[in-house]
C-alpha cells in the first residue's frame, strides 16, 4: 500500500512537471483508487458479513470485582486484574489486556451519568494511559 502511494505521488509530481506522459498518472491513480476501495470497503464488508460475532448482540457489566460480558451463547468474566491500562477515545472506553490484545466498549447508548461513573471506576481499577 505504501509503494502503490508512492508511486501515485512521484508519478503526479512527475506528470505536473511534464516529465512523463499521462498514462503513468492515470494508472498510479487507478491501482490507489481500486486499492483504497478494496481496503476502506470491500474488505471489511467481507470480514464483518462472514463472523457470526459481529452479528451478535452483547450485554457488559461492570461491578466491583469483574467485567462480564453477555450474550444469547453464554458469558465471560475478567478480573480488574486482567486488564493493563485503559484510555478514552470519543466513541469508545479502550480496555487493554496487554500492548496487542484489547476490548472496546461503545459509549453509544450510554448516559452521561453512566460514563462518569464508568470512568471513575476505571480510574479506580485500571491505570490510565
Amino acid at each position: 500500500m505504501v509503494l502503490v502511494n508512492v508511486f501515485a505521488i512521484v508519478a503526479a509530481v512527475f506528470f505536473y512537471s511534464k516529465k512523463i506522459r499521462p498514462e503513468p498518472f492515470l494508472l498510479g491513480t487507478c491501482i490507489w483508487v481500486l486499492m483504497m476501495v478494496s481496503v476502506w470497503y470491500v474488505l471489511p464488508y467481507n470480514i464483518y458479513n462472514r463472523s457470526a460475532t459481529f452479528k451478535d448482540s452483547f450485554t457488559i457489566l461492570f461491578n466491583s470485582n469483574v467485567v462480564k460480558l453477555n450474550n444469547s451463547k453464554g458469558f465471560v468474566e475478567w478480573p480488574w486484574t486482567a486488564f493493563h491500562k485503559w484510555f478514552e477515545s470519543p466513541h469508545y472506553f479502550h480496555l487493554y489486556f496487554d500492548a496487542k490484545s484489547f476490548f472496546i466498549v461503545p459509549k453509544e447508548g450510554m448516559s452521561e451519568d453512566m460514563k462518569h461513573a464508568l470512568r471513575g471506576l476505571l480510574n479506580q481499577k485500571i491505570e490510565k494511559k
